[in-house]
C-alpha cells in the first residue's frame, strides 16, 4: 500500500544507505537521507556480518525517525533469483497460471520454501509476452527481517537491489520504449549487477566481482592487510604509487570486462532486435581511475558514471554530501519510489502473513477507540445482548461435538507420529553414488594422451612436456575454477551463491568462453549437470610469443575441435588458457644427468615428474619439476616408512628423465583449464 512518505534503506557490504522521499503531486522531494559506513567492509576477514548490519540498522534508527513513514528494504542480487522467460501466446487471464508453472520450473527450490513475484513485459505491436520471475528463500527473508524486528520495525516492501536500481534510473532518467538501450552496471562490494533496460523490458545478471576483488588484488600484490589495501584502493588516483596500484588491479579489470561483455552478448543473442548504446555505472568502485576507459575499450560502448540525479536534489549544507554519494544512493532511491507507488517494477517479496499481521497491529489502537465510542454511545441498549451472548457461550457443548473434536485430535496426533517416523535415510544412496561416473577418468586420461601426442607432433626441434594433470569433480553447477594465484596469473575468484562466472582469459590469444547460458541450458553457468574441472600444466622450450601461439594452436585448439564426440561421456566447456610463467634454468641437477640413479628421500613427495599425476617440484625454487630436472620417480612414503623401496630402486632402477633444456634456457609454463560436463547420466535416461 503506497504511503505519502517512505524510507528506502539498503544495507550493503560497505555501508547502510537510506533516503526518505515525500510525494508532492507527480513529483517527489528528499526529506532526509543517511549514510552509515561499517567500521570495516563486511568482506574483510573475521568480520561478523550479522552484527555489523544490526549495528548499522540500530545507528540509523537512533539518528532518524522511521516510525511515521513506510519502509522499503532490499536484498542483494547474489542472494536472490532473477529468471526471465518468454511466455506462449495465451489469454491474459491465464498468464498467472503459466507464470506459476514457469516459477516452479525455474526456481531451484520447492516453491513453498520461497517468496516470489513476477513482472510481465509487453512491447507495443508485438504479441510476445516476456516475464521476469524474482524470488528469495523464506529462510533468507526471515534473516533479513530479524534485524528490523530487533528495532521493532516491520518493512512494507522487500525487493531485489537490481530492481530498485532500475526503478531509480527509470524514474530519474525517464526510460521509455523508444529510448536507446541502456545497461546499468552496479558494482557492489562482493558482486555486481548488470541490468539491461531496452525496448520496454529489462533483464538482470549478477556475477561475483566487486570492490572486494580489487582490494584482494592489492593485498596480494603488496603483501599488506585487507584494511590497508582498502585504503590504498580509495587513494589510488592521488597516491604516489598510482601506476603500480592500477597495474596490480588490472587482472580484475579484465575479469569484470569479460563478464560484462559475455552478459551483453548473451542478451543480444536472445533479443536480436536489441540496440544497446551505453553503460551507466553505479557504486563507489566506479571511482577507480581508468575503469570507465578500460570498459569502454573492451565493450565498445559509451561508459558513464552517474554523477547526479535529475529529478531529486538536496539543498543547504548537506547538498555536497548528497551529490558525493549519488552513485551509491540509487538503490535506496528506487526503494523509496516503490514505497510511494511510483515504481516501474513493483515486485514485493514480503510474506503476506507478516504484512497482514503488521497492518492489523497498527490498526489495533483505532479499533479499540472505535469500540469504546460505540459502547459509550449505545449505553444500556447494548448491555442485554452482551449478557445474552456471554450466557450463550457458557452453554455446554453437545457430546457429539466433543467426541468429534477428540477423535480429530487423536487422528492428527497419529498422523504427526507416522510422518515423523517416515524419514528417508540418504546414506545408502550416498554410498551407491560413489560409483557413479568412475569411467569418466579413463576417458580423460586417454584424452590427455591424445592431446599431448598431437602437440608433440608439431613442436619441432623444441620440447613440450606435461607437468601435471589434476581434476576436481563437482555435482553442483560448475564454479569458475582457477589455479592458486601466482606470478603472472590472474587469481581465481569464487562463484557467487546463485550464479557463477567463467575463468579469466589468459594470454596467448585464447578466446573467451561463450556467453553464460540460462539456467538448465546445456553447458551453461547454471547447468545442473555434474562435471569435472580439469587443470593441465605444460611446459615448453619455445620462446615468448612463439610459445604462446604454439600452445594456443595445438593444445587449446585440440580441445575446442574435440568438444563433442560420439562415445565420450562428456562434452568440453569453459576452455581457458592462463598467462604463462617464464623462468630461466639456473643450474643442472646432477640427479638428472644420464646414468645417475635417483636417491631415496625420507618422507618422499609422491609421484613427481612430467606427465604423471599431480606433478612434483622443487619446493626450494617454486618451479615445476620439468624446470629443476628432478624427474626421477620418488619412493612413496619415504624409504624409512616403506621398507624395500631402496632395494627395488637398486635392483631395477628406472632411468631418469632427460633434461628439458640446458642451463640458462628460458622455458614457459602454462595452465590450461577446462570442464568436462558429464552426459552419461542423461543418456542412460534417454535424454540426449
Amino acid at each position: 500500500m503506497a504511503s505519502n512518505a517512505c524510507w528506502g534503506v539498503e544495507v550493503g557490504a560497505g555501508a547502510l544507505k537510506a533516503i526518505k522521499l515525500v510525494r508532492d503531486g507527480d513529483d517527489v522531494k528528499v526529506a532526509d537521507f543517511a549514510y552509515v559506513p561499517h567500521k570495516r567492509p563486511l568482506s574483510a576477514p573475521e568480520t561478523d556480518e550479522a552484527d555489523a548490519k544490526r549495528l548499522a540498522v540500530g545507528t540509523l534508527v537512533s539518528q532518524k525517525d522511521l516510525g511515521r513513514a513506510s519502509l522499503a528494504i532490499s536484498i542483494a542480487g547474489h542472494s536472490s533469483f532473477a529468471r526471465f522467460a518468454k511466455l506462449p501466446p495465451v489469454e491474459p487471464k491465464k498468464i498467472p497460471d503459466i507464470v506459476k508453472f514457469e516459477a516452479v520450473q525455474q526456481i531451484p527450490f520447492p516453491i513453498d520454501d520461497v517468496q516470489w513475484d513476477y513482472q510481465t513485459f509487453v512491447q507495443p505491436g508485438s504479441p510476445d509476452v516476456e516475464v521476469g520471475i524474482f524470488a528469495i528463500t523464506t529462510e533468507k527473508v526471515n534473516e533479513k527481517l530479524a534485524k528490523w524486528q530487533d528495532v521493532s520495525l516491520t518493512p512494507d516492501i522487500l525487493t531485489l537491489s537490481p530492481l530498485a536500481a532500475y526503478n531509480a534510473l527509470a524514474y530519474d532518467m525517464g526510460f521509455s520504449e523508444s529510448m536507446p538501450g541502456t545497461a546499468i552496471l552496479d558494482i557492489g562490494t562482493t558482486s555486481s549487477d548488470l541490468i539491461v533496460a531496452e525496448g520496454g523490458r529489462m533483464w538482470i545478471r549478477t556475477f561475483p566481482i566487486g570492490g572486494h576483488q580489487f582490494t584482494e588484488a592489492l593485498s596480494t600484490a603488496f603483501n599488506i592487510s585487507y584494511v590497508k589495501a582498502e585504503k590504498l584502493k580509495k587513494e589510488a588516483e592521488n597516491g604516489q604509487y598510482a601506476r603500480q596500484i592500477l597495474q596490480a588491479m588490472r587482472p580484475v579489470f579484465g575479469d569484470l570486462a569479460q563478464d560484462v561483455q559475455r552478459s551483453l552478448s548473451y542478451y543480444q543473442s536472445a533479443h536480436r532486435d536489441a540496440k544497446l548504446a551505453r553503460i551507466v555505472g553505479l557504486g563507489a568502485t566506479f571511482q577507480i581511475p581508468g575503469l570507465r576507459t578500460f570498459l569502454k575499450q573492451q565493450v565498445g560502448m559509451e561508459v558513464v558514471r552517474l554523477e547526479s540525479f535529475s529529478r531529486i536534489k538536496v539543498e543547504g549544507e548537506r547538498a555536497a554530501e548528497f551529490a558525493e554519494r549519488t552513485g551509491e544512493l540509487a538503490t535506496a532511491y528506487g526503494l523509496a519510489l516503490q514505497g510511494l507507488g511510483m515504481e516501474t517494477i513493483g515486485a514485493n517479496l514480503m510474506p503476506v502473513g507478516i504484512v497482514r499481521e503488521a497492518l492489523w497491529k497498527s490498526k489495533t489502537p483505532w479499533f479499540a477507540a472505535a469500540a469504546a465510542l460505540a459502547l459509550a454511545a449505545g449505553g444500556a441498549s447494548f448491555l442485554r445482548p452482551a449478557i445474552d451472548s456471554v450466557a450463550l457461550g457458557r452453554t455446554a457443548k453437545s457430546p457429539l461435538v466433543t467426541g468429534a473434536q477428540s477423535e480429530a485430535q487423536s487422528l492428527k496426533n497419529a498422523w504427526t507420529a507416522a510422518e515423523a517416523e517416515d524419514k528417508p535415510d540418504p546414506r545408502a544412496a550416498a554410498a551407491m553414488s560413489l560409483l557413479e561416473h568412475r569411467e569418466v577418468y579413463g576417458f580423460l586420461a586417454a584424452d590427455m594422451g591424445r592431446l599431448m601426442a598431437a602437440a608433440e607432433s608439431k613442436v619441432g626441434s623444441e620440447k613440450i612436456v606435461m607437468d601435471s594433470f589434476s581434476t576436481e569433480y563437482t555435482a553442483a553447477p560448475a564454479a569458475a575454477a582457477a589455479a592458486a594465484p601466482g606470478a603472472g596469473q590472474s587469481p581465481g575468484v569464487p562463484v557467487g551463491e546463485f550464479g557463477g562466472r567463467g575463468l579469466a582469459p589468459g594470454a596467448g590469444g585464447a578466446a573467451p568462453p561463450p556467453p553464460a547460458a540460462p539456467m538448465g541450458a546445456e553447458g551453461g553457468a547454471d547447468s545442473p549437470r555434474p562435471r569435472v574441472v580439469v587443470t593441465l600444466t605444460v611446459t615448453t622450450t619455445k620462446k615468448g610469443g612463439e610459445a604462446d601461439r604454439f600452445v594456443n594452436d595445438t593444445i587449446v585448439n585440440w580441445l575446442k575441435q574435440n568438444t563433442r564426440r560420439d562415445g565420450v561421456p562428456y562434452f568440453l566447456d569453459r576452455i581457458t588458457l592462463g598467462d604463462p610463467v617464464r623462468a630461466e634454468l639456473a643450474k643442472v641437477d646432477p640427479l638428472a644427468l644420464p646414468g645417475a640413479l635417483p636417491a631415496p628421500e625420507a618422507g618422499g613427495r609422491g609421484l613427481g615428474g612430467r606427465g604423471i599425476g599431480t606433478g612434483g617440484g622443487d619446493p626450494g625454487r617454486g618451479l615445476p619439476p620439468s624446470l629443476t630436472g628432478r624427474q626421477g620417480p620418488q619412493p612413496l612414503g619415504g624409504a624409512a616408512q616403506r621398507p624395500g623401496v631402496g632395494e627395488v630402486n637398486s635392483l631395477a632402477p628406472l632411468p631418469p628423465s632427460p633434461l628439458l633444456a640446458e642451463a640458462g634456457a628460458v622455458v614457459s609454463t602454462y595452465k590450461v583449464t577446462f570442464e568436462a560436463v558429464l552426459t552419461s547420466q542423461e543418456k542412460k535416461e534417454g535424454v540426449q
